[in-house]
Order: structure tokens, then C-alpha cells, then sequence
């Protein structure tokens, strides 16, 4: 489905971003891995069978001057690319009367911030010289329900905003949908409270669990021309566990 595509993935060296990357690939396209974790992006590299259709650059997605140097780059080495994944976040899993003030700021400089500026430079890329493309930003079902982390939540449910407002922004030449998944067993999923777990597990109609490998299907969806009717949408990967 995306033969010829080269896509950005943010956070790709691990859970959800790392299923994304070998998705992409496995569909034909090539893949710039970006994440601010440097040893995790050569493991990365290295576990892949051809390591020509992947490009790794570290990169902080709350920083900037970060960002701007890493578009710098893609200009030079992969200006011929069209689709971006905003997937890199943390979660902190605390209540908000203990949050700390830097600790705010770090959860909305990555999960918000970050996406913003991805969205600008990329944007700024393609839609001045026509050019189309895909933005896929990854947000979640407590962007929808609330989260027992309220900024975290917070996060999230900003990313809807913004994947409405720069679908329309970039209009008609750069698709801008949201992925929102319940959920998913990776890593960081091990610190949200087992009541919340059971809560929201217990509205599933579907018993399978999630995976980060069913995200990236979606996800790979959104980015080929399958979906090219999508944008400003949001997409819900929850067994049927919130019905709207």
C-alpha cells in the first residue's frame, strides 16, 4: 500500500512507533525513525533485514532548534518525503494534585508541543509547493474519556484539536487524521493503574487484545490512498468499548 511513500515516525525505536516503522516497511515504503534515544535507534537499524529503506536521526520533539535541524537534514537527504507519524509521547502516570510544575511543562512539551512542531515544518514543506501528503497523530482513548493522569488527558484530547485545525490548514493538499487507541500492551502501559485497566477493559465488546501491530495497521491505512477521502477524522482502536 505505500510503495514509493517515505514516511516520518516519531518515538519509532520502541512499543507503538517501533510496530509503525515495521509496518511501513513491510508495506513498501521507507521509513526516516526519529527518537531521543539513540542506542534504541541502532538496535533498531540493525534488526532490520535491508537497512537502506531506513533512516534513523535523534532527535527531542520538544525541542525546536532540534526539530528545525532535523528538517535541515530531511531537506538535504530525503526531500522527497510525504508522510509523517506524530507518535512519540510520555506518560507519567500521576494524579494531578502531585504533579510538579517541570513535570507539566515535560509531559505538554512532548506530547504537544512536539506534534506542533512536526506538523509546522512538514507542513510548511509540502503546502507551499502543492505538494501532497499525510499527517497520522497518535492520541488516545483518554483524549475521549478522560485519564486517571489529567495531563496527560489534557495532552491527548489537544491532539484532536490540532489534527482538526491543521487538516484544515493544510487543505487540499495535506490529509490530517488522529489514531486513538485504547489500551495497548507496550512498555508504558505498565504504569497505569490496574483499576483504570480493568475499567476500561471491561466496556470491550471484543476480547482480543490490542496490539501495537494493530495500531500500525490503522495507521498504514491512513497513510496510503485507501483513506484518501479521510481527513480531520479521528480513528478509534477500542473493541468497541466507547460507543459514540
Amino acid at each position: 500500500m505505500l510503495s514509493n511513500r517515505k514516511v516520518i515516525v516519531t518515538g519509532a525505536a520502541s512499543g507503538i512507533g517501533k510496530a509503525i516503522v515495521n509496518q511501513c516497511l513491510h508495506e513498501g515504503a521507507s521509513v526516516i525513525a526519529c527518537d531521543r534515544n539513540e542506542q534504541a535507534l541502532r538496535d533498531l537499524k540493525e534488526s532490520m533485514d535491508d537497512s537502506n529503506v531506513i533512516d534513523t536521526y535523534q532527535v527531542d520533539v520538544s525541542k525546536y532548534e532540534e526539530v528545525a535541524a532535523f528538517f535541515s537534514y530531511v531537506e538535504a537527504k530525503h526531500s522527497e518525503v510525504d508522510g509523517l507519524v506524530n507518535n512519540a509521547g510520555i506518560y507519567l502516570a500521576k494524579h494531578i494534585l502531585d504533579y510538579q510544575e517541570n513535570e507539566i511543562d515535560k509531559v505538554l512539551d512532548i506530547n504537544i508541543k512536539g506534534y506542533i512542531y512536526f506538523s509546522q515544518m512538514f507542513g510548511k514543506k509540502l503546502f507551499h509547493s502543492r505538494r501532497k501528503g499525510v499527517i497520522v497523530n497518535m492520541s488516545s482513548v483518554s483524549a475521549l474519556e478522560g485519564s486517571s493522569d489529567a495531563i496527560y488527558g489534557l495532552s491527548k484530547a489537544a491532539i484532536l484539536g490540532l489534527t482538526k485545525s491543521c487538516a484544515m490548514n493544510f487543505s487540499p493538499y495535506i490529509r490530517v487524521n488522529a489514531v486513538a487507541p485504547t489500551i495497548v500492551h507496550t512498555p508504558m502501559m505498565d504504569t497505569i493503574p490496574e483499576w483504570r485497566k480493568k475499567e476500561y477493559l471491561s466496556h470491550q465488546l471484543i476480547d482480543t487484545p490490542v496490539l501495537p501491530e494493530d495500531v500500525a495497521d490503522t495507521v498504514v491505512f491512513l497513510l496510503s490512498d485507501k483513506s484518501k477521502h479521510y481527513t480531520g477524522a479521528t480513528f478509534d482502536i477500542n473493541n468497541g468499548g466507547y460507543l459514540r
